[in-house]
C-alpha cells in the first residue's frame, strides 16, 4: 500500500510513462522436486498477495512489456511467454480506487482509470529463477500450486485461466521442455503431467505413448544413487518435439 506522498509520485510518472488503461498479469509456472509452483507477490505494508505484473511503456510493444516485467521479478533474459486472455470487467480495479480514493481526487488518481489487463502465463526452469520484489513489495517467492495464498483483485481468476489454458495446450505447446530440467526420468515427466492434469497416468500407458512421439533421447548413463535400479535419463529433442506439436500429440491422457 502508497502512502499518499509515494502514490503522488507513482501517479505522476505513471501519466507520463505508461499507457492508461491497460495492464499485464502474468502467471509464471515452475516445477521442483515434483511439485508445480507460482511464483507470487506480497504487497508492502498489506496482507495482499497478487501475480506479478505492471504496465506498458508509451512507446513499447506488448510482448516486450511483459518480458520486461518477469526479467524484473525473476531475472530471466528468456522465458516462454504464452499470451491467453484479456480480463475487462469494469469492477475488476476497484479494490484499488477504494483504497487510494481518500489520499487523491480521482483527476490526480491514476488508480481511478478503469484497467484492462492481458494474461499471460510464462514457463521457467525453477532453479534458474531469482525471485526479486519490486519497489511495491516486500516480497516475491514461490507457492505450491495447492497452497497457494488467496490473491486480491482478480488474480485468483487469472490464475485459473492460466492453469486451464495449460491443460488444453499440453498437447500443442513445448511444455514439457520449459518446465523440465535438462535431464529428468519418465516417472519425474509423469509426475508433471499428472500435475498439469490433475489426475493419475497410467505408468506404462504414459512411457509407451510418450516414446511412441518419438521427442525423447534416452542417455546411455541412468541416474547414479538409490537402493533400487537406477532409472534411464530423458532429454527431450528439440526438433522433433517441435515437430510433433505442429501436428499435436494425439490422443487424450
Amino acid at each position: 500500500m502508497f502512502t499518499k506522498q509515494e502514490l503522488i509520485e507513482f501517479c505522476e510518472k505513471a501519466r507520463e510513462s505508461y499507457l492508461d488503461h491497460i495492464s499485464i498479469d502474468c502467471v509464471v509456472f515452475g516445477f521442483h522436486e515434483g511439485v508445480l509452483k507460482v511464483l507470487t507477490l506480497k504487497m508492502k505494508n498489506e496482507e495482499s498477495w497478487y501475480l506479478p505484473g505492471g504496465f506498458v511503456l508509451k512507446d513499447e510493444p506488448i510482448e516486450t512489456a511483459a518480458n520486461r516485467i518477469l526479467k524484473e521479478r525473476t531475472g530471466l533474459d528468456e522465458i516462454f511467454l504464452q499470451q491467453f486472455h484479456v480480463f475487462g470487467d469494469p469492477d475488476r480495479s476497484r479494490p484499488h480506487r477504494d483504497m487510494y480514493k481518500d489520499m487523491l481526487p480521482p483527476a490526480e488518481n491514476w488508480f481511478s482509470n478503469r484497467f484492462l489487463t492481458i494474461g499471460y502465463y510464462a514457463l521457467v526452469d525453477f532453479v534458474h529463477v531469482n525471485p526479486t520484489p519490486d519497489h511495491h513489495s516486500e516480497s516475491c517467492s514461490w507457492y505450491d500450486l495447492a497452497d497457494l495464498p488467496e490473491m486480491k483483485l482478480d488474480h485468483t481468476l487469472i490464475f485459473k485461466t492460466a492453469l486451464d489454458t495449460l491443460r488444453l495446450q499440453l498437447n500443442y505447446q513445448p511444455i514439457g521442455y520449459n518446465l523440465m530440467p535438462k535431464l529428468f526420468t519418465m516417472p519425474e515427466l509423469q509426475k508433471l503431467y499428472e500435475t498439469i492434469l490433475d489426475k493419475k497416468l497410467d505408468r506404462r500407458n504414459f512411457q509407451r505413448r510418450i516414446l511412441g512421439f518419438g521427442i525423447l533421447n534416452r542417455s546411455e548413463t541412468p541416474r547414479k544413487g538409490g537402493a533400487h535400479k537406477a532409472p534411464y535419463l530423458y532429454s527431450f529433442d528439440l526438433e522433433n518435439y517441435q515437430g510433433a506439436l505442429k501436428q499435436g500429440l494425439k490422443g487424450g491422457w
